[in-house]
């Protein structure tokens, strides 16, 4: 393919990308329907703008990869051992039970013994691209419902490993037992390696980057470590999606979480719409107009084995009612594993094309329709009321109603905010363009991050739509004005609390949209007066009816100031 035919088809997915997704946010449908559908318009079987599926498949893989790691990021491997149990336990049993009983259904349908288990095991996996983004884009990835569904998820990636390597033995007739475990054996040393190359040379190459203040080559370095850790576990048989879910889950708990997670995001957002969009390219018209309603019933079939069976395992695995039939709900589908695993069954050898084709066309229509069996789990969810859970924001665990507070900054001024915060017991997140100032913070056990506070990215990773209140401490007066503005637009409901220099300052943060400001020339003076007023006999109670009165006056312009104050604050 050409540059230039390169450039015309990212111009032709752009297009439809931004016309439809806007088009079907407005009727009040998943933007991933949107994305569907703009991929079908414009693929071979729509319009036939755009003829190279698979390559654009391909770098569109690259979505589900930046996908795992972001996950990765927000799981700490501590959370991560604590769900051992639905992860090892429901997982497991999900992809054996579904993949010997679809198996024995494909076996009736004619393919023989080997193409029936691959056939079975490869559409037992769901789609992990649109699981977690549904869950991600209602905010319940870190619901009871939301981990259990991951926990099957994450298990089904792990499974796709011994999955691709029973395709290659049986292609080669490499059978063998002990080539088997040499493979698992070499697995587990790759899993092994990533995770201490993460633990001891990740986080201190973030460091050396982040001390050189360049914003584009700290995104750099992050984009680096993604790519690189998910092509060293591809390049020993793995997935790139469990080497990139690795990667994140080494950086869960570094203080460089939120600006990584910051400047990862754009790609994951991008390079997963194109993977939507491929999987609407892949649905192969000519092949459903032929086989007509047979290739949906198949689709039906498959998708109401798959929510039966897993509803009854959930139940088994003491799963409330609720949360089993949403998780049958939404990975109900096959998912884009199941493309690798049967991509390889024909390219070996073992897989005829034409079953091929009309497997691929099952999966990517089961896909398809992720979005309406998602609506209804929602539907059925809105019926059932909200439930209280635990939500998880940016490292900060609360219960309903002890919601965290952001400190943007880290100096002087944001330290103290936070020494307050922890002397009253509420749930703080610091955030600090300073690595320095951070590694010091962090050495003393305060709960600060390595972020850009005056990016609205950052503070969305740290979870501000769900925060109590947000507290801006930064120096720089455009800087803290801008900020207001922009979190005052994306969240109207959030207490701004503000820093400001002078009065002139506090006028400007409250026409932005601060919820109360402090100026720390006033506040100096008052204290300091205050202080003196006690030492010549005031009592406390005038003296402090005199400094709020000086307050009011000052903040709401109701009492007249000296000239030289407006140089001084």
């Amino acid at each position: 393919m050409s540059e230039t035919r390169y450039l015309i088809d990212i111009l032709i997915l752009l297009g439809a990308a931004v016309v439809a997704v806007p088009f079907f946010r407005r009727l009040g449908l998943s933007s991933i329907l949107g994305y569907l559908v703009a991929g079908a318009l414009v693929g071979p079987w729509g319009f036939g703008f755009i003829s190279q599926v698979d390559e654009i498949r391909h770098i569109a893989e690259f979505g589900v990869v930046f996908l795992l790691f972001v996950i990765g990021i927000e799981m700490k491997p501590s959370r991560l051992w604590l769900m051992r149990r639905t992860v090892f336990g429901l997982g497991t049993a999900q992809v054996v039970v579904t993949g010997l009983a679809l198996a024995g259904v494909a076996m009736l349908f004619g393919p023989t013994g080997i193409n029936a288990i691959i056939i079975g095991f490869g559409l037992a996996l769901s789609s992990t691209a649109f699981g977690i983004q549904i869950l991600t884009e209602r905010g319940e990835l870190h619901s009871g419902f939301g981990r259990t569904a991951f926990s099957i998820l994450l298990l089904q990636d792990l499974a796709i490993v011994p999955l691709l390597m029973l395709v290659s033995f049986w292609a080669n007739e490499l059978a063998h037992l002990e080539v088997a475990q040499f493979v698992l054996l070499e697995a587990l040393l790759v899993i092994a390696v990533v995770m201490l190359a993460g633990r001891y040379l990740l986080n201190p190459l973030l460091h050396q980057v982040a001390a050189s203040r360049n914003a584009e080559v700290f995104t750099a370095a992050a984009v680096f470590a993604v790519l690189g850790i998910a092509w060293l576990t591809q390049l020993f048989g793995l997935s790139m999606a469990l080497g990139a879910f690795l990667a994140g889950l080494m950086l869960a708990d570094s203080h460089y979480r939120h600006q990584v997670t910051a400047d990862i995001q754009p790609f994951r957002g991008l390079l997963l719409g194109l993977f939507f969009m491929g999987v609407g390219m892949s649905i192969n018209f000519g092949l459903l107009v032929e086989m007509g309603w047979w290739i949906l019933l198949l689709v039906a079939g498959l998708m109401v084995s798959k929510a039966i069976l897993l509803w009854g395992l959930s139940r088994l695995m003491r799963v409330e009612a609720s949360d089993s039939i949403r998780v049958a709900l939404l990975l109900s589908q096959s998912g884009e594993f199941a493309f690798v695993l049967f991509g390889l069954a024909m390219v070996s050898g073992i897989m005829a094309d034409e079953l091929f084709q009309q497997l691929v066309l099952i999966v990517a229509l089961s896909m398809a329709l992720t979005p309406l069996t998602a609506s209804a789990e929602s539907r059925f969810r809105k019926r059932r009321g909200s439930e209280k859970h635990l939500h998880h924001v940016g490292g900060v665990e609360h219960a309903a109603g002890r919601r965290h507070v952001i400190v943007a900054g880290f100096g002087r001024v944001g330290r103290r905010v936070v020494n307050v915060l922890t002397a009253g017991g509420v749930p703080y997140l610091g955030l600090d363009a300073d690595p320095d100032r951070v590694a010091h913070a962090r050495s003393d056990g305060v709960e600060v991050f390595y972020g850009d506070a005056s990016r609205l990215d950052v503070l969305k990773a740290a979870g501000a739509g769900q925060a109590a209140a947000l507290v801006v401490t930064l120096d720089q007066r455009e800087a803290a004005e801008r900020l207001v503005a922009v979190i005052r637009q994306h969240f109207p409901e959030l207490p701004i609390y503000v820093r400001a220099i002078d009065k002139k300052h506090c006028e400007q943060l409250r026409k932005v949209g601060a919820t109360v400001v402090i100026s720390e020339m006033l506040e100096v003076g008052l204290q300091l007066g205050g202080s003196l007023l006690k030492d010549q006999g005031f009592s406390g109670g005038k003296v402090h009816a005199l400094l709020q009165k000086i307050r009011e006056g000052y903040y709401c312009g109701a009492v007249e100031k000296p000239e030289s104050e407006a140089s001084d604050g």
